[in-house]
């Protein structure tokens, strides 16, 4: 005896056919539109789950240094040195990732990192950059917000949560992930002078972070310390977990000069060494100076890995404004492109945008406010103006017109 329609249901989650969009016929069984889409998610969510964690256990996927430098040269323009020392870094902890430990093995040991550079130098879109080649979890968190437990603001700890949050609260997969800390600098010693208050946010924050760089078991909040006292800690061992910390060291170049003066006279180091490049300093950095700017030496021992980003001259401003895969003016140029508008820019605009920043000595962030300042007025009209013109071209007189017209040149640097 055949089924009637109003027999028919979803043999699934039972719905009849008056509830459902569509009942789709099988041999024996149907089912409903919204289980399709529901096992449709499910599906989605396992592959996705597949394809994070099969890197990890296989050694052929992993990418050679070679390969993560090329990537990270597709989006920064320069620091070959700080790209080569990540490049290592990410590869050697892949590889320690899926060493196996036998008697005679020999363990090898993370190498935490720490860059040095000015601000706009590009640290931070380094980290983000090599994250979109990982696939381990990635976060990047901020030191400024961090101080010591009890104190109002966030718990060291609470670096780990987001790495959790990124690995989806999987603790194994987050037990191999890397941590990109910024603004590191901030957390320096106030003071070498001993006062009755406390530097909660600086030295303090310095002597907790010790224990999660060397590699311990840590227990983790994972929705934050100090909202939901009563939530069940995660335990976390970071003995895995890669540290990348990175800082502007403000002022650090008089330090790097004040050593480097008291081993010589005039601007040599010895006889046989080339001049001192004081236009770049950095470059000479060493973990005594990273001490004397007010790191305490426990911190530095376990980032033993020290290395530097150049300041931005002028002809790499000027690469950055057009080489880079995301550079400003192919952003730009797909902005305005959906709005049916071709945009060119003038070599002569480039030239003035890059003469102007490096008045702001911002680095390449002030690339971008001097571009905002001169394109505002176009991308504010042009959606609007249905009689607007296919074509759009940024002339030096154009540019030099909408700039003067801004309260961005009052901002210049002393």
């Amino acid at each position: 005896m055949s089924k009637t329609t109003k027999d028919i249901k979803c043999s699934f989650c039972g719905a009849g056919k008056q509830d459902s969009l569509m009942l789709i016929a099988g041999l024996d069984a149907h089912i409903c539109d919204k289980c399709v889409n529901q096992a449709n998610d499910i599906l989605a969510e396992e592959l996705k789950l597949r394809k994070v964690k099969s890197p990890l256990q296989s050694s052929s996927t992993i990418l050679k240094p070679a390969e993560i430098k090329a990537h990270l040269d597709q989006y920064v323009i320069g620091q070959d040195d700080a790209k080569k020392v990540l490049s290592v870094a990410v590869y050697n902890h892949y590889k320690r990732l899926n060493q196996k430990i036998g008697k005679d093995e020999v363990d090898i040991e993370k190498s935490n990192i720490i860059l040095v550079g000015e601000t706009g130098t590009g640290k931070t879109l380094l980290a983000k950059t090599i994250a979109k080649v990982l696939n381990v979890p990635f976060c990047i968190c901020d030191a400024t917000v961090l101080t010591e437990a009890g104190y109002v603001g966030e718990d060291v700890e609470s670096i780990l949560t987001r790495l959790l949050q990124a690995a989806d609260y999987d603790v194994t997969l987050a037990e191999r992930g890397i941590v990109y800390i910024d603004e590191v600098d901030k957390i320096a010693r106030k003071s070498d002078n001993p006062s009755i208050t406390r530097d909660v946010s600086g030295e303090g924050v310095q002597q907790a972070l010790l224990k999660i760089l060397e590699g311990t078991m840590v227990n983790v909040p994972p929705q934050g310390g100090r909202k939901h006292p009563d939530q069940k800690m995660i335990t976390v061992n970071t003995s895995n977990i890669l540290f990348i910390c990175g800082g502007a060291f403000d002022g650090i170049e008089k330090k790097i000069a004040n050593r480097m003066r008291t081993q010589t006279v005039g601007y040599k180091m010895k006889s046989e060494d080339q001049d001192i490049d004081l236009k770049n300093l950095y470059k000479y950095i060493s973990p005594q100076d990273l001490k004397a700017f007010g790191l305490i030496p426990e911190l530095i021992g376990r980032l033993p890995v020290l290395t530097y980003l150049t300041p931005l001259d002028r002809n790499a401003m000027l690469m950055i404004l057009t080489e880079p895969k995301n550079s400003l003016i192919k952003q730009y140029n797909k902005l305005f492109e959906y709005e049916d508008v071709k945009l060119n820019f003038d070599r002569e605009v480039l030239d003035y945008v890059v003469d102007k920043a490096m008045e702001f000595k911002l680095g390449a962030r002030g690339l971008r406010s001097i571009c905002e300042a001169i394109m505002i007025d176009a991308m504010f009209e042009i959606p609007s103006n249905q009689e607007h013109h296919k074509h759009l071209d940024i002339t030096l007189d154009y540019a030099r017109e909408k700039f003067e017209k801004s309260d961005l040149k009052k901002l210049k640097a002393a």
